[in-house]
């Protein structure tokens, strides 16, 4: 079992527009097309944060042309945020906030013998790295730049740096780097 962020970054490191918009994701190819079908079939559980999520909800008819459904996720999600935010009928979510690494837990309890998938944002994956907690970074580099917006990965990561561990191209839009986190990290 392995806690892994894989997340779609624009060339200059941009997950998403400074208005959390994620248009130019799509313009870019088709995610059955990607590593995302092997990808999810690994996952056992899911931890994302609230804007990500308010995201989803937003804009439920794009996620559902993309995916085939307006939630498509069966298994298990936490939630972190500390709003109040609405439930998705027949969705299992759990609604978290504060340190990572109790819900860590539970997520491996959850997750059995597949893998964490820390959906985004960025400054969540962080955490889980702050907290030893993250294995691996999986990131498609798009082929356009957004200028400015919400960062792939907000901390400073120089010293051990990851160990790449593989790159592939995915049609003439996508390259996927795969690194490995440390373990003496943090």
């Amino acid at each position: 079992m392995k806690t892994q962020y894989y997340a779609a970054s624009s060339l200059d490191g941009f997950i998403a527009t400074e208005d959390d918009s994620l248009d130019w994701l799509f313009t870019l190819g088709n995610v059955d097309e990607s590593s995302y079908p092997a990808f999810i079939a690994e996952v056992g559980a899911l931890a994302m944060g609230s804007a990500t999520y308010e995201w989803m909800l937003r804009h439920a008819d794009e996620v559902a042309r993309e995916t085939g459904s307006a939630w498509p996720y069966i298994q298990p999600v936490w939630i972190f945020s500390t709003r109040e935010l609405p439930a998705i009928a027949g969705a299992e979510i759990h609604f978290v906030r504060g340190d990572v690494r109790p819900v860590h837990a539970e997520m491996s309890k959850a997750a059995g013998p597949k893998n964490i998938w820390i959906v985004g944002g960025g400054d969540l994956a962080g955490q889980f790295y702050d907290a030893g907690l993250l294995d691996e970074i999986i990131v498609q580099v798009g082929s356009v730049t957004l200028g400015k917006g919400k960062p792939l990965f907000p901390r400073r990561l120089v010293a051990p740096p990851l160990t790449l561990v593989s790159v592939q191209q995915f049609g003439s839009g996508f390259a996927e780097l795969r690194y490995q986190v440390p373990k003496s990290a943090p």
